[in-house]
């Protein structure tokens, strides 16, 4: 059934969308092209965790909702750029087909687009990265290196540097109108609308979720930029003990919570009451958080809203919390790790993954 614009923007829209570069031209867009294309890109680093495949995943379903050509996109090239898997190349392509498996799974009616396929044999690519490099400077190009989890700080190798140029070429070349990605990729989408039009090219809308955070303490920085932190902050597979994985049975979810950055009262830069709002709520209609009876018993919540305020005012104790939150989660990752049991090719796939971080 065709939606109408409206219905297609609330989808877009709703969380975990954190920002669009321009609602505006988005309305412009959905009006103009029933079947506007997409695209968001992962490196290949390991296993997937809440962050980059839930909230992530989320987020496509709601575009495939809305008749967008959804595509994700398995960066391999700029894997072996930032020495993902030590920059092992078949590593890398094995745990290509991990993630693989997991997208299908989980966002049906995505497309996948494998880097190498991309690029190979593809002079224009390289031309047009070329010419699209002809409009950055090395200090703009350094200003761009936390979209790869870099700073200006580090020792870095020369093909780092062709990084962001890559990654807005990768747009056009992609064939998206809305690049999506998580904040910290909001410099390279950035890049891409401020030069696509220098190079006659059609200016993206870009799309930016959420940014779950990891389960350790909030990182603390001398800059008071907000983003910065959060993204210093965010769930990470080069942090495991700070990240909880797709894979983790019930009881390692429980333990992780257990040890979770949690204090008293504070809801903002709470890990585990983010897992609850971005989560929990986005796939429950209602959450209960059992107590002894001496503290009041067992109470439900119709919104998230409700819970951050029981929270704050101390009706909840950060514990009953986190018991509350890894019961949910055990849940609604259960579909996910049967799949992974239960078909032989995802488990080959997930074996060689787990093999291959233990000897990389």
């Amino acid at each position: 059934m065709d939606l109408d614009i409206e219905t297609k923007l609330e989808l877009i829209k709703k969380p975990p969308t954190e920002e669009i570069l321009v609602e505006s031209e988005l309305r412009e867009l959905l009006e103009t092209n029933d079947r506007p294309g997409h695209y968001i890109g992962f490196e290949i680093s390991g296993l997937l965790h809440l962050g980059n495949l839930l909230i992530s995943g989320f987020k496509i379903n709601d575009l495939l909702k809305a008749g967008v050509r959804c595509q994700v996109y398995l960066a391999d090239w700029h894997s072996f750029i930032n020495n993902k898997f030590g920059g092992h190349w078949d590593k890398i392509l094995a745990a290509a087909k991990y993630y693989e498996k997991a997208f299908r799974f989980f966002c049906p009616g995505a497309k996948i687009v494998v880097g190498s396929e991309l690029y190979h044999h593809n002079d224009e690519y390289w031309r047009d990265l070329l010419r699209f490099s002809k409009h950055m400077t090395l200090s703009r190009t350094l200003r761009c290196l936390t979209i790869m989890g870099r700073n200006q700080s580090e020792k870095l190798d020369l093909s780092q540097y062709f990084y962001p140029p890559m990654q807005a070429v990768d747009v056009k070349f992609i064939g998206a109108d809305i690049p999506h990605g998580g904040m910290d990729q909001r410099k390279a989408h950035v890049l891409a609308r401020e030069i696509f039009p220098k190079m006659g090219w059609k200016k993206p809308v870009a799309l930016h979720h959420h940014l779950l955070m990891g389960l350790a303490e909030p990182a603390k920085l001398e800059t008071k930029d907000k983003l910065e932190q959060v993204i210093a902050s965010k769930m990470s597979k080069s942090k495991p003990w700070t990240a909880i994985f797709i894979h983790d049975t019930g009881e390692q979810i429980r333990a992780k919570l257990r040890r979770a950055w949690c204090p008293e009262k504070q809801t903002e830069m709470n890990p585990v009451l983010e897992i609850a709002q971005h989560i929990i709520f986005h796939e429950c209609s209602c959450f209960t958080v059992e107590r002894p009876s001496k503290y009041g018993g067992p109470v439900t919540f119709e919104s998230y809203m409700e819970l951050e305020k029981a929270y704050r005012s101390g009706q909840i104790h950060p514990l009953d919390l986190k018991d509350a939150v890894a019961m949910e989660l055990d849940k609604i990752l259960q579909p996910i790790r049967d799949y992974f049991e239960k078909d032989k090719e995802a488990a080959e796939c997930l074996r060689t993954v787990r093999e291959a971080e233990v000897t990389r």
